[in-house]
């Protein structure tokens, strides 16, 4: 079965920072771009930023520009996600999914395979 795991979550203190790991079970993501997304209480979930297959384009929401930042370690089969300067309004489950047709996109219809997600709190 294809899954993917987050791990890297907790609580912090605004302006402080975070790393959150996005790893696949029984596949490569090689193929796929992959997109991190978040979801808040009572909110819809958003996409936050995403990167293609090769690592080389990234995209990201306004919300999160300069603050964040995507990367994947093809050797190691791992996407991860950069979050510095946090604020209390990044606080949210954080889920990142994968999909061979994603193309940077911060909607979540053309992903194919989601994580259980991992929760950030940011507060002080």
């Amino acid at each position: 079965q294809l899954q993917l795991v987050e791990s890297g979550g907790g609580s912090v203190q605004p302006g402080g920072s975070l790393r959150l790991s996005c790893t696949p079970s029984g596949f490569t993501l090689d193929y796929y771009g992959i997109g991190w997304f978040r979801q808040a209480p009572g909110k819809e979930r958003e996409g936050v930023a995403a990167i293609s297959p090769s690592g080389g384009h990234t995209n990201y929401a306004d919300s999160v520009k300069g603050r964040f930042s995507i990367s994947r370690d093809r050797d190691k089969n791992t996407v991860y996600l950069q979050m510095n300067s946090l604020k209390p309004e990044d606080t949210g489950v954080y889920y990142c999914a994968a999909g061979l047709h994603a193309l940077l996109s911060l909607v979540a219809d053309p992903y194919d395979y989601w994580g259980h997600g991992t929760q950030v709190t940011v507060s002080s």
